[in-house]
Parts: structure tokens; sequence; C-alpha cells
């Protein structure tokens, strides 16, 4: 199975942020650079996770984001069920039209009960467990801007 750009981005920013100690709040283009993607890529993927209660996003000059503690307890499969739930595993309707065999042919079915057994295999998987850990915890990811305070 293979999963669109928005879920990968956004499982690297919560895999980031559970490794980010508590008292530090990165902003978006830390968290972009520090995921190797653009900037507008993470932000809309940091609205989407605080939409879904995974992350908070605090305003202001010493503002930035962190990992909600719902986000730490999340499992990728639950995470990737809405993220990634819009997109069918087959492509029955192009551009060009339906699939002539759209009403006959059960692959689509198959597929699809097939990405909920992927899902259903990451369920045992929690966003916290993602990140490199050692006895004391994970271990912190350095972002590489240092802002004023």
């Amino acid at each position: 199975m293979r999963i669109n750009s928005f879920s990968d981005v956004s499982l690297r920013l919560l895999t980031v942020l559970s490794s980010v100690p508590e008292h530090e709040l990165p902003t978006t283009r830390e968290l972009a650079e520090a995921v190797g993607t653009p900037y507008n890529h993470v932000s809309k993927a940091v609205l989407k996770l605080r939409q879904m209660g995974l992350v908070e996003a605090i305003r202001g000059r010493s503002g930035g984001v962190r990992i909600s503690a719902d986000g730490k307890k999340a499992t990728v499969g639950r995470v990737l069920r809405v993220l990634d739930s819009h997109s069918d595993v087959a492509e029955c309707q192009t551009d060009m039209g339906a699939c002539p065999l759209i009403h006959e042919c059960g692959l689509r079915g198959a597929l699809n009960h097939a990405r909920e057994a992927f899902y259903a295999s990451l369920d045992n998987v929690t966003i916290y467990s993602l990140a490199r850990k050692t006895a004391d915890g994970p271990v912190p990811v350095t972002l590489s801007t240092v802002r004023p305070s």
C-alpha cells in the first residue's frame, strides 16, 4: 500500500513533534526544514492536524506547534484513516469518465478491504512510538533555527 504525500508529511510532522522537548515550540518554518518539505505543505498539514486535535498551534512571537496528549496516543492507523481515506485505491473514475466495468467489477471493494487491513495493522503503532528512543525517552530532534526570546 502507498499513502498519499499529505499523509506522509503529516506523519513526519507528528514523529518530529513527539520527540521535541515539551518546553520547545518549533515554528511551522522550522518544522518544514526538519521534515524536508515546503512550508506551504507543512502549514496545511499543521492546520489539518490541529483540526484533528493531534497538535496545538500557539500564535504570537513565542508561538509554535506542539503535539497534544491525544496526538501522542493516536495510532498511525487512526491518523491514516482520516488523512488518506478520500483517495481511492483503484481509479475507477478518471478524467475520461468511469471505467466501463465499474458496476460488475469487485476489484475496488477488494482493494478497499485490503486498505482497511493495512490500516488495522497500524492500529497498534502509536505516534509516540515512531520517534527514535533511548532509555530516558525519545531522542530530541534538534531544530537548526534558534529564535530570539
